[in-house]
């Protein structure tokens, strides 16, 4: 059973209701006015984020994307932004129409900061917190907008991985507001590089199975209006299993280094 919390209520309610199989979800992006940014990717992520969860606990689902009507450019700009960040492709892409079968019959909207959407819509409402860069020399942050098809160096410095922006926005509710540092990053690459190296390291010892207890409290996490940072936390002191098991909610390939290390001394 997974519950979301409402915004508009704040209470949990349990998705996808009438005991259906199907979780449908529509992520919802505001007017774009000065470029793709992480304020606008944030809220695919969380999409992505729910998606994967329900499969986890064997539901199907489908996720549709409404956009305002973007030119060419930004267009492929959103759609490079999504797969860096490894959000997998939506179903659908479409210009705003609530009124529209595709998002009027969701059970769940995932709204992105800064996006005005009808109160009357019906389904679980997810009002994502804002993403801003860190504020130069003390001034007030913006609403983050880095050019989407800058991601991977505007995140990720010198080449490095832009999976580190994944997990930086992971380790924050989903409502709360983000702001993205050049030291938090450093933080994110370098928890990035330390468990792929464990991971990889762990892949020549013999398996184990995932603890129950694990197992539990990852799947009770995920299901209580999606407790990712909680999730993140178990990672320390787990091991190859449990790191394998929950990267499919994560996304953030921590097997990446399986097979490229130095063979484990006797």
């Amino acid at each position: 059973m997974l519950r979301i919390a409402d915004t508009r209520t704040g209470r949990l309610v349990e998705i996808p209701s009438a005991h259906r199989h199907l979780l449908r979800i529509c992520v919802h992006l505001p007017v774009i006015d000065t470029g793709i940014g992480a304020v606008h990717v944030r809220a695919p992520l969380v999409g992505d984020v729910l998606a994967r969860t329900a499969e986890l606990h064997g539901l199907q689902s489908v996720t549709v994307l409404t956009t305002p009507d973007l030119p060419p450019e930004p267009a492929q700009g959103l759609e490079r932004a999504m797969a860096v960040l490894g959000i997998h492709p939506p179903a659908t892409v479409g210009v705003h129409h609530l009124t529209e079968t595709m998002c009027a019959a969701a059970d769940v909207h995932v709204l992105a900061y800064g996006t005005a959407v009808q109160d009357a819509i019906g389904g679980v409402r997810i009002d994502v917190g804002q993403v801003s860069p860190a504020p130069p020399d003390g001034g007030v942050p913006g609403r983050g907008h880095l050019l989407a098809s800058d991601l991977p160096d505007a995140f990720a410095r010198e080449g490095t991985d832009p999976l580190a922006v994944r997990m930086l926005l992971l380790g924050h509710a989903h409502s709360t507001p983000v702001t993205v540092t050049s030291a938090a990053l450093d933080e994110a690459r370098r928890m990035l590089r330390h468990w792929r190296q464990q991971v990889a390291d762990w892949a020549q010892e013999p398996s184990r199975p995932i603890p129950a207890d694990v197992l539990r409290q990852a799947h009770a996490a995920l299901a209580d209006d999606l407790g990712v940072p909680a999730v993140l936390d178990m990672l320390v002191g787990a091991k190859f299993e449990t790191f394998a098991f929950l990267d499919r909610v994560l996304g953030l390939d921590l097997a990446r280094e399986v097979g490229h290390q130095h063979p484990a001394r006797p």
